[in-house]
């Protein structure tokens, strides 16, 4: 495989995506957040208090996925850099590192959705019962 800087770059695109739908993500979870603590405070409800710890757990996650990420897209900027200042064997080991973190990004995205699956059983089973 050849490797110049153009292929840490076009990481670098993905990445910056992937990021801005992990903010959005967080964004509407938060909001969920706060307008389920709002309830809760008005009528205490054991459905409530569930549907908030799911919900908390998610919250974690995105933080998790949003370092991941972020750590994944350093690791392509010093990826460049180094393929820039010639240091191709290094560049190509942080572009892989950078691949890998990308890949546990992935992977705790992949569990919030299941999570975030749970939550929607949560809330069927509390208007279907």
């Amino acid at each position: 495989m050849s490797f110049d800087l153009t292929t840490p770059a076009v990481m670098f695109s993905a990445v910056s995506l992937l990021l801005l739908a992990y903010s959005n993500r967080f964004l509407i979870t938060a909001t969920r957040i706060r307008d389920l603590c709002l309830k809760a405070k008005a009528t205490p409800d054991p459905m409530l208090s569930r549907q908030i710890g799911n919900l908390r757990k998610r919250v974690r996650l995105i933080r998790g996925m949003q370092a991941l990420g972020v750590a994944s897209l350093l690791a392509s900027v010093i990826s460049m850099l180094f393929a820039v200042t010639g240091e191709m064997a290094i560049a190509r080991w942080v572009f892989v590192a950078g691949l890998s973190l990308l890949l546990a990004s992935l992977t705790v995205a992949l569990r919030e959705i299941s999570i975030s699956l749970d939550a929607l059983d949560l809330e069927l089973s509390s208007v279907l019962n």
